[in-house]
């Protein structure tokens, strides 16, 4: 082979080695996925404000001893529940127990949500001052120590049905074409309440959170979060609620207050 040959067969692979060099370093899938923070398929980050429109009497004071109406409890819930003694809590420093995760965003409160890293989204409460942790992609450690917000895995929910492939779930099951945007749960929780007056759950309940974000004809940009949460020891039937949240300007109202037993 001559020079002039070798030169064009030189040239011809270099030319070949150019496309195949730039797909190897994309990667056969285009380069690295992007984090949960850059594959947000919506917004959640800002401060929120719930708003009670229903269950007020609930919600928004602490019920009466016993008025459990509406928290399918078992006889063992129902035993545990009357006993609620807010003078007891206060002196054992369980003034929290109500601010836990199967509980906190049922509460009057005001939500601030950030992102703590590119795959952890931070939601802290002025009720309470709680702060939640939603870790995308993680398993609660096995050296967990129970807390009240407990260990909350996350994820970017994917379309049930329709043209995408649907894709495994933290162990929730939806029915229709779109996703919910963020799917939540929380496993080594401590024993906490339902209800500020003392309905329970165990430290070995589950807590799975649906959030979806949406924005009215008016602007107005709102999150509902859809609860659920299952307790086999105090729960005959998982305990289901729908809580609505309105984005409100930062630090609009912003008033952290510690918990509170009563």
């Amino acid at each position: 082979m001559n020079r002039s040959s070798r030169r064009v067969l030189w040239v011809s692979v270099c030319l070949l080695a150019v496309p195949c060099a730039a797909a190897a370093q994309r990667g056969r899938g285009g380069g690295p996925p992007p984090s949960p923070r850059e594959a947000a398929p919506v917004d959640f980050t800002g401060d929120w404000v719930s708003v009670v429109t229903e269950d007020w009497r609930w919600r928004m004071v602490t019920p009466a001893r016993g008025d459990f109406a509406g928290v399918p409890l078992n006889a063992e819930g129902r035993r545990v529940g009357e006993a609620w003694d807010p003078d007891a809590l206060e002196v054992a420093g369980e003034e929290c127990r109500a601010y836990g995760a199967g509980g906190i965003m049922r509460l009057p409160t005001r939500v601030r949500i950030t992102w703590d890293d590119d795959r952890t989204l931070r939601l802290e409460t002025d009720a309470g001052e709680q702060t939640r942790l939603f870790h995308f992609g993680g398993e609660t450690p096995e050296d967990w120590v129970p807390t009240y917000q407990g260990y909350s895995s996350a994820q970017w929910e994917g379309p049930v049905r329709g043209a995408l492939t649907p894709r495994a779930g933290l162990g929730a099951v939806r029915s229709g074409r779109g996703g919910r945007a963020l799917e939540v749960v929380t496993r080594g929780l401590r024993a906490g309440y339902l209800r500020r007056n003392g309905a329970p759950y165990s430290d070995g309940a589950v807590v799975r959170e649906f959030f979806s974000r949406s924005t009215q004809p008016n602007g107005d940009v709102w999150f509902v979060v859809t609860t659920v949460v299952e307790d086999p020891t105090y729960l005959s039937e998982p305990f289901v609620t729908s809580t609505d949240f309105k984005k409100i300007p930062e630090g609009e109202g912003w008033n952290p207050t510690p918990c509170s037993a009563r």
